[in-house]
């Protein structure tokens, strides 16, 4: 019988930070699910207390070693191994928020397809996070629209994904750090447009994010910069792309995200952003 949810963790010599995030898994009340770790090579020892897991009775965990090109192409292989009906990332060093969280998005999942129509979408279920850099909870955009796809949309250990959707547009690795951005917005502008992927948000902190990994350091925030450019203009017209550059520019986006990533300001900026989010829903 296939597993309700696929955990996959992905991991290159990540050290004592797999024993972490496998761990907080086991924790989970909810157990119909399978972990899948993918290795890429570890050297570093690692990989045993992975092994030492997938040996014990009773314990759904699967090791998969095997070279690849990149963060997301690990990804995509894992993807292709997952038995689950949704599929989820967690990466080494990040845990799930609480121990009830597997078991709050299957009752959330399961009241949004409860009906014949719904059941034949398939979609992505996300949530909040929990962000450990600057202590602060990052709340993800509710109502997804074209600006907000083009701001900000949520990360993808906020992001439960229908396994068919991985499949059906897996992630493009030649984006180094943008590919999970490139695949929601294919999931929002085309798969939305042919009328059989969903959105769906619970306000829920799904994971307690480490934060500060591959895409934050100087040279990849230059890169993802210059995909995030390339990306938008595969999907966003010139029109919108005018707007909505415009709107940044006048709401400071540079200050915003400055205030962001500070420790200090970065409690008020989630809020005052909560408090956005929560107004355009009621408005909308």
């Amino acid at each position: 019988m296939k597993p309700y949810f696929s955990i996959l963790v992905v991991c290159l010599d990540p050290g004592n930070k797999l024993k972490t995030t496998l761990d907080s898994i086991q924790g989970q009340t909810f157990h119909d699910y399978e972990v899948i770790v993918k290795d890429g090579g570890s050297a570093d020892g690692s990989i045993e207390y992975a092994r030492a897991l997938q040996a014990e009775e009773g314990v759904s965990l699967r090791v998969i070693e095997k070279k690849d090109a990149g963060i997301y192409d690990a990804m995509n292989q894992a993807a292709a191994e997952a038995t689950g009906r949704y599929v989820y990332f967690l990466n080494c060093g990040d845990r799930f928020y609480s121990e009830q969280v597997l078991a709050q998005m299957q009752e959330f999942i399961e009241s949004r397809t409860a009906g014949a129509a719904e059941r034949e979408r398939i979609g992505i279920y996300y949530g909040n996070i929990y962000e450990r850099l600057t202590s602060q909870v990052v709340a993800s955009n509710p109502h997804m629209d074209a600006f907000g796809c083009y701001r900000n949309v949520p990360c993808h250990q906020a992001c439960f994904y229908s396994r068919e959707l991985l499949l059906s547009h897996p992630f493009e690795i030649k984006y180094r750090v943008r590919a999970d951005y490139e695949q929601f917005l294919w999931c929002f502008f085309i798969g939305t447009r042919q009328g059989n992927v969903a959105f769906a948000y619970q306000d829920l902190l799904i994971a307690d994010y480490e934060g500060g990994g591959f895409s934050e350091t100087k040279e990849n925030r230059k890169r993802s910069a210059a995909e995030h450019r390339e990306i938008t203009q595969k999907y966003m017209s010139r029109g919108q792309l005018f707007y909505f550059r415009a709107v940044m520019v006048f709401t400071l986006a540079p200050l915003r995200t400055l205030l962001a990533r500070n420790g200090k300001t970065a409690g008020i900026y989630n809020r005052l952003k909560s408090l956005l989010y929560r107004f355009r829903g009621k408005s909308s």
